[in-house]
């Protein structure tokens, strides 16, 4: 460990270090562009095509999240110990930690009265529970899974995939894990009833075809999941949800990646902070990783492999702190640019800064704005971002991991 300690850089909280002058000009690329136009050219993998763990797994090198549980040989029989391993802004997400642990059993699904043994049922559920699953499951959903508050969904140990339906909604709800499950090719609800609780049935407009859909909710943490081609995005926070992180995640196959923030006049979204670290932004991805509106995003320590319009963008003026991260642009010359401003007014002001990126093939970051940048994490949130040189290695396993009981992850 003592050659990563001496890789690792102290984070950034004087607001000397964060005052960077705009020096570039802002181009909007594409307007009036198809973005379907640059999808159709890319080689759509079939649903299972999923990265698998077959790389070389160093055990010994690890992000700040997976140092905190993987060595552990017993992390089977002690599977709620994840909750204390969250970083950023959602580190305070308990999940189920002090529920029972509750088994999936039955792939089915239905919307309305959920059998007991089905990932559904347990979901719903007043109390704080710790899901699991039996074994290697398919689950295709009849309408949007809406989660219950203080619930672990635990995909470690086998393979889970939720897909080819309506998919995960997190609404009106707080401490929520979403863990090591494969999220994909998501469409759009139809509308009806769905449970939301044991006591509530509710008529639903039908969801959007989000992979994970974060709405009016606070404490999610979001972490190894896989989440490719959605019928909208693959993982969007809107509508005052706030303290929420995603880490460790693999993207890829999408356009529209993720949404912070729900429109450019819903001035509640000021009180969002969200923590995107440790995810690899692969192949096939066009835009918004993350865009971002009103709120504040710190952007730590991903990996980004091209992209083909823009990687972080947004309106509205959000507050946007990218640092650590690994920016490769693709071959492209109009996609050199990581930034994009969505605005027709002026956005010099808007504070977006770049401290410690690694910059490839021709890209660049634009940066804007005066004073701190910085989060401004309690205590507790706080975690000491790697150099930006790194990430390669720290973000090696993003996506669900292949564990097995009684051996490190």
């Amino acid at each position: 460990m003592a050659t990563l300690i001496n890789f690792i850089i102290l984070f950034l909280f004087v607001n000397t270090l964060c005052l960077i002058l705009p020096t570039l000009a802002n181009s909007d690329s594409k307007k009036g562009h198809n973005n379907n136009d640059l999808l159709d050219n890319i080689p759509t993998p079939s649903y299972n095509n999923i990265p698998d763990s077959n790389t070389p797994q160093n055990v010994d090198i690890m992000n700040t999240i997976d140092s905190c549980w993987r060595k552990n040989s017993n992390w089977a029989s002690n599977r709620q110990s994840l909750a204390d391993c969250a970083i950023g802004f959602g580190k305070n997400a308990i999940g189920g930690k002090y529920g029972e642990i509750y088994e999936v059993t039955d792939p089915s699904d239905d919307p309305i009265n959920p059998k007991q043994g089905t990932l559904r049922y347990g979901a719903i559920q007043s109390e704080p529970l710790w899901i699991t699953f039996a074994n290697d499951m398919f689950i295709k959903l009849k309408n949007e899974l809406i989660v219950n508050s203080y619930k672990t969904i635990d995909g470690r140990g086998v393979k889970v995939e939720i897909g080819n339906g309506p998919c995960i909604t997190i609404q009106g709800v707080s401490h929520v894990i979403v863990h090591g499950i494969s999220i994909h090719d998501c469409k759009p609800g139809e509308a009806g009833l769905v449970r939301s609780s044991n006591e509530h049935v509710g008529y639903r407009e039908g969801c959007d075809g989000d992979g994970i859909s974060v709405f009016a909710s606070s404490n999610v943490w979001i972490d190894h999941c896989f989440l490719a081609r959605c019928a909208d995005g693959l993982t969007d926070v809107t509508h005052a949800s706030t303290l929420v992180t995603i880490s460790n995640s693999y993207f890829t196959q999408h356009d529209k990646v993720m949404l912070l923030g729900h429109n450019d006049d819903y001035s509640a979204d000021r009180i969002m902070k969200v923590t995107v670290a440790f995810n690899r932004f692969a192949s096939g991805l066009i835009e918004r990783m993350p865009r971002v509106r009103f709120g504040y995003a710190h952007v730590v320590n991903n990996r980004y492999d091209e992209w083909l319009m823009y990687a972080i963008g947004g309106s509205a003026d959000p507050t946007i702190f990218s640092q650590g991260n690994y920016f490769m642009a693709s071959k492209n010359s109009d996609a050199k640019q990581v930034t994009k401003r969505e605005t027709d007014g002026k956005w010099n002001s808007w504070k977006w800064r770049t401290y410690g990126d690694v910059f490839l093939n021709g890209a660049y970051f634009v940066p804007s704005g005066y004073g701190s940048c910085a989060p401004l994490y309690s205590p507790d949130q706080n975690f000491v971002a790697a150099k930006a040189s790194l990430v390669p290695l720290l973000t090696l396993n993003a996506g669900p991991l292949d564990c097995v009981a009684n051996k490190a992850c």
